[in-house]
């Protein structure tokens, strides 16, 4: 991947107000060009949000994960077209529910990404859900069956991000949230790596939310991982 280190980073403002939201944009700045809006924020107002850091010349990335039958997934999908935001996850679970994505997202150019296995999940808790396969095993599986069903890409932890690169080419998007410097916490997460882990083993983008949205000084949090993230590509 040659795209500046900036744009590889995506903020999560995985948070309950606007007001905080925005705070948090103004102190972040020029450091982060990339957001991510989720279902914390999104009945809070986060469609606006979204609407007006695209106008501010932001990428942004609506997490809403869509899962239902194939006729309500494929309108929906078509009426996010119409917000012209840059990134949509669908949770990757069958070919059927990601067909129906691509069929609503037609020719815009919005990007469709694939949730294969949450990051706080283990292998228990896939056992719970009757699967019998290891974390990294499903988000393989269900990354070529993105791949095959026309997606850009696919939601995955650093963890996992080399086999999928190896089995879906250069140009196949892995966004990796679950990611951590050294010797910070992992809050929720279980399938960590850190930002130079993630990016060496062919990560796309890295989703990063409290070890930002939570420190101290947000803005040198940002570009720290943004400097973690330049060293990685340096290294390739």
């Amino acid at each position: 991947m040659t795209t500046a280190a900036k744009n590889r980073l995506i903020v999560a403002l995985d948070m309950p107000t606007i007001e905080e939201a925005r705070r948090l944009i103004a102190t972040l700045g020029d450091s982060v060009t990339f957001y991510k809006v989720g279902l914390e924020l999104l009945f809070a107002g986060g469609l606006d949000l979204a609407q007006a850091l695209k106008a501010d010349g932001k990428h942004v990335f609506l997490d809403m994960k869509f899962l239902d039958i194939g006729n309500t997934v494929e309108r929906a999908v078509a009426n996010v077209t119409e917000l012209g935001l840059d990134m949509l996850t669908v949770h990757g679970h069958d070919l059927k529910t990601m067909r129906a994505a691509v069929s609503g997202r037609g020719d815009s150019k919005l990007k469709l990404l694939a949730v294969t296995v949450l990051t706080n999940l283990t292998n228990d808790d896939l056992a719970e859900q009757g699967t019998s396969l290891a974390p990294a095993d499903l988000v393989l599986r269900r990354a070529l069956l993105a791949q095959e069903a026309g997606f850009d890409g696919v939601i995955a932890s650093g963890q996992e991000a080399a086999r999928i690169r190896e089995a879906t080419g250069p140009d196949f998007l892995i966004v990796t949230p679950g990611i951590r410097l050294t010797g910070s916490s992992t809050d929720d997460q279980q399938r960590i790596t850190t930002p130079d882990n993630a990016i060496r083993a062919g990560a796309s983008h890295l989703v990063v939310g409290r070890p930002i949205t939570q420190a101290d000084d947000p803005r040198l949090a940002a570009e720290t991982f943004c400097n973690h993230i330049r060293e990685a590509q340096a290294s390739l």
